[in-house]
């Protein structure tokens, strides 16, 4: 019986210590339990606001500025250039929003099942190029042609500069206080 224990270099407390390491293990992976169920809700709820915020703020954004801004703009731009530039913005602008749409309509089935609890996998990549676009997209009006649009109207009539930037921001104000954003 020697030999046997001897060839066999395993103690049977080696075996007892060994169970104790899976055991362990286990109860390591478990412990982190909170904080991915914490992650899980935070991940839901962030899911139900931002697919609220898109039905509710950007669309109508979208539309706004396609109904009423881009229109005022063009109309009130002086022939020639200026209003080939503008034309040209609009068209570019209006181009984004189709394919932002079409990007969100892609992603937003599967926030919505996020959203109601089910565990589905989102590409990350389509999410990252969503908020890469749309965020240069933004960037691009602030900076570019909200700007000529201020100009353009405020020639006309200095309120209706106003207005125009009032229409631009109207349903993303509106939305963020209505507590899209996490109250």
């Amino acid at each position: 019986m020697t030999e046997i224990i001897k060839s066999n270099n395993d103690s049977p407390l080696d075996n007892f210590s060994n169970c104790h390491e899976g055991i362990i293990s286990h109860l390591n992976e478990f412990g982190q339990i909170t904080d991915l169920i914490k992650a899980a809700t935070s991940a839901r709820k962030i899911a139900d606001d931002t697919v609220t915020f898109f039905r509710v703020a950007v669309f109508d954004h979208h539309a706004e500025e396609e109904r009423d801004l881009f229109p005022a703009v063009l109309a009130n731009a002086k022939p020639g250039e200026e209003q080939s530039v503008v034309q040209m913005m609009i068209d570019g602008l209006i181009a984004e929003h189709r394919e932002i749409e079409s990007q969100w309509s892609r992603i937003e089935p599967k926030l919505v099942k996020l959203a109601k609890g089910h565990l589905i996998e989102i590409d990350d990549t389509a999410v990252q190029r969503l908020v890469i676009q749309y965020t240069a997209h933004a960037r691009l009006e602030e900076r570019e042609f909200l700007p000529l649009a201020e100009k353009i109207l405020g020639r006309k009539d200095p309120e209706l500069a106003t207005l125009g930037l009032a229409l631009h921001t109207r349903h993303v104000i509106r939305a963020a206080r209505r507590g899209l954003r996490g109250s």
